[in-house]
């Protein structure tokens, strides 16, 4: 195992952060917005991120929503690439069972000879949206056996990867280009680095597959919290070393939002979180505005629906919110917090990942 892969893995904390910080982005598109706005603002937070010490940028692969512009995980991260140098990009994730280890392959190597030794290539089993689009995805509408199938998927995809199907296998002369193929062609040379595989997961499930294969774990801490403590557990104790770890690393998802003021925290989390009322409800739309969420008659259900889910955003001003993730931090034992910010307009949260990092005193731009 080398040490630049175990860096690409584990990452640096600075200033006072006590474990690594990360960005978790949906590309969120707010009423009143485009897709090309929130797919700028995107650029403008990773560029941020990279400037302040934030050690990577994910983006999340969703469907049939349209609030949320991050349908194409490999695309986005291209654009990304053109526009950084340092930070690395990821999937959080790509749903494996949307599509064919090949094809996965083939994307994250495009990448990863777009920008060496800085992409992630994070994989989920759910579909990332509802049953009919994801039947749609996969033409298929037997959508338990994608799931099922995962560890085989999984197992397929990083022989992929590493060009290693053993012989007399069906697939031992199919190559993922780009890939180590051509490092093995007559005249070839072929980058040493691979993208990391990442599982993630909002349950027991992938905990326990990443720590039998002794991979590096996210957990959906920001829409499973109940789940975070003993799925971590899980993994933490079921851990099998491997030439990719020697040990456990696992992050979390957080979502948190800092503000100059407490009351504008309170407001953008009220509008986040009706759009989630909306979509849990079959109601997908895009992002309200504050003003909108402000108006709305919540009846009861809603009310306890919103209570519940605003109790595990961690919001406020930038020194509510590092004393939220310190202690988030401390309960769970995360190796790396990866934010998400939520809100409305592109403005806010790029305000947010600014104010947090100030509050941990990460780096400055030079």
């Amino acid at each position: 195992m080398s040490t630049d892969a175990v860096e690409e893995i584990r990452g640096t904390a600075h200033g006072t952060a006590p474990v690594p910080l990360s960005v978790l982005d949906l590309v969120t598109v707010g009423a009143g917005r485009t897709a090309t706005e929130a797919l700028n603002t995107g650029v403008e937070i990773a560029r941020l991120a990279e400037s302040r010490g934030y050690h990577r940028y994910w983006v999340a692969e969703h469907h049939s929503m349209p609030g949320v512009a991050s349908s194409s995980p490999a695309v986005i991260l291209a654009y990304l690439a053109a526009h950084t140098d340092r930070i690395r990009l990821g999937s959080g994730g790509v749903m494996l069972p949307n599509h064919a280890p090949l094809v996965i392959a083939e994307q994250f190597g495009t990448l990863e000879a777009m920008a060496p030794g800085r992409v992630d290539l994070g994989l989920g089993r759910a579909p990332g949206t509802d049953g009919a689009t994801a039947a749609a995805l996969r033409r298929s509408d037997r959508l338990h056996e994608g799931a099922d199938d995962f560890p085989q998927q999984l197992v397929e995809l990083i022989r992929f990867l590493d060009d290693e199907f053993p012989d007399g296998h069906p697939y031992a002369k199919i190559h993922a280009v780009p890939g180590p193929v051509q490092a093995t062609s007559p005249g070839g040379v072929q980058s040493p680095h691979r993208p990391p595989v990442w599982l993630l997961g909002s349950s027991g499930f992938s905990a326990r597959l990443a720590a039998t294969l002794g991979l590096p774990f996210a957990f959906a801490h920001h829409f499973s919290a109940q789940n975070t403590v003993p799925a971590l557990d899980l993994y933490r104790e079921n851990f099998r070393p491997s030439e990719v770890l020697d040990e456990p690393y696992a992050l979390i998802g957080v979502s948190a939002l800092a503000t100059d003021d407490e009351k504008e925290a309170r407001r953008q989390v009220l509008a986040a979180a009706l759009n989630m009322v909306r979509l849990r409800t079959g109601r997908p739309g895009l992002v309200p505005t504050p003003e909108e969420a402000e108006a709305y008659a919540f009846n009861e259900l809603e009310r306890d629906f919103i209570d519940s889910w605003n109790a595990n955003v961690i919001h406020g001003t930038p020194d509510a919110v590092r004393s939220g993730l310190d202690d988030l931090q401390k309960r769970t034992g995360a190796d790396e917090l990866m934010i998400t910010a939520n809100a409305h307009g592109g403005d806010v949260r790029l305000r947010s990942y600014e104010l947090i990092a100030d509050a941990y005193g990460l780096p400055t731009p030079t």
